[in-house]
């Protein structure tokens, strides 16, 4: 006897997965024709990262983190965005109604284990079961405050936590970070300790402002303040600089947009004070 139900059920289950591929498709097609209407832009591959049904009550939505790789001018870039569909049209972004949080938040890349480079540990215990990932800029006036809170806490708890720092200069507000990295780099491959932690107490404001780029005045000042012989040749080498290259393109692998911010065992923390609850209570 043939069992029509499991025949139906069968078929239902096959044409939700065409749906599904068919939605997929609609969403890369959309974006590469979004993205094509920048006639600088220039689309090698469009790609889903993510895709995740949202709750009821709009779990008829679906979130999708799509990955993007373009030339702009000749350069090639990666980027990611977020997009919403519920098949019949797309937006930018969802909000919340009660709390008028963006529903971006669900989708947001996790940290994952390549993040616990111990290169990039700063404080704590590399094998701690509690682990923070920091992006910052040392001229960045909220990190200024911020960072120095952050490593003192971990110090705190120097065996339950570890605490890994990426630089994540913004060049466009502050031009002498980009000098300020650099010797950052130089002076932990010569051995100074806790030289970020000291970057960020240091008053720089009487050597130079932030929008500078006068590189001797900067490097002065960081050999000044630590009592070291940097020579520019040494900050521009190819090494230090893709290093820092790095850093920031892991910052844009998550989506890091501005500074600090902050993971705490693998994802985002926009309130920036979770990390006040790891460690001794």
């Amino acid at each position: 006897m043939i069992n029509i139900k499991k025949i139906i059920l069968t078929f239902s289950i096959l044409v939700l997965g065409l749906n599904a591929a068919n939605f997929d498709s609609k969403i890369i097609d959309f974006e590469k024709k979004r993205l094509s209407n920048n006639a600088r832009v220039e689309i090698i591959d469009v790609k889903i990262n993510m895709k995740k049904r949202m709750k009821a009550p709009i779990n008829n939505w679906y979130g999708y983190l799509i990955d993007v790789e373009a030339k702009v001018k000749d350069k090639e870039i990666n980027a990611k965005d977020i997009v919403f569909s519920n098949g019949i049209v797309v937006s930018a972004d969802l909000l919340d109604l009660k709390t008028g949080k963006s529903l971006k938040e669900l989708l947001q890349p996790k940290v994952d284990a390549v993040y616990y480079n111990k290169i990039h540990l700063i404080a704590g215990n590399h094998k701690a079961k509690d682990k923070i990932v920091v992006f910052s800029d040392p001229l960045c006036p909220f990190c200024m405050d911020y960072i120095p809170d952050v490593i003192a806490h971990v110090k705190k708890n120097s065996e339950s936590i570890a605490l890994y720092y990426y630089h994540f200069p913004l060049l466009k507000i502050h031009p002498a970070s980009a000098t300020l990295v650099k010797a950052i780099y130089v002076a932990k491959q010569k051995g100074i300790k806790d030289v970020e932690e000291k970057v960020y107490k240091i008053d720089w404001e009487p050597y130079f402002k932030a929008d500078s780029k006068d590189e001797d005045k900067i490097l002065s000042a960081f050999n000044k303040e630590f009592n070291l012989e940097l020579t520019k040749e040494e900050l521009n080498n190819k090494s230090i600089m893709e290093s820092i290259l790095l850093d920031v393109k892991m910052g844009e692998d998550l989506m890091v947009m501005g500074t600090p911010t902050i993971f705490v065992n693998g994802e985002k923390d926009n309130t920036k004070l979770k990390y006040e609850t790891l460690g001794d209570k």
